[in-house]
């Protein structure tokens, strides 16, 4: 029975690591191509900074920003918080990690 338990922790890890790495790149996909966006749709190469005011620059970034996270909260569980029990957590995640 205790491979059973051991061969479902590995499952559910393994589909925890797999949806990580898709929101991680969901994220990355949205830098790169926002900021291309911005560059592109703001006229910068032609008129500098003067349109970055401009209201719809911001509606795909907006958006997407909004489905994105959606994503994280789905892969996460809830909206990541700077906290005390976070605190805990890297601390011991660290000390684990590193010989002090």
């Amino acid at each position: 029975m205790n491979d059973y338990k051991n061969k479902g922790a590995y499952e559910k890890a393994k589909k925890r690591v797999e949806n990580e790495k898709r929101f991680y790149s969901h994220l990355t996909a949205y830098i790169i191509i926002n900021i291309a966006l911005l560059f592109i749709n703001s006229g910068f190469v032609d008129e500098g900074f003067n349109n970055w005011l401009d209201w719809h620059l911001y509606i795909t970034p907006i958006a997407w920003g909004i489905g994105l996270a959606a994503h994280g909260i789905s892969v996460f569980g809830k909206i990541p918080t700077f906290g005390k029990d976070w605190e805990e957590k890297k601390i011991k995640e660290l000390m684990d990690k590193d010989d002090f």
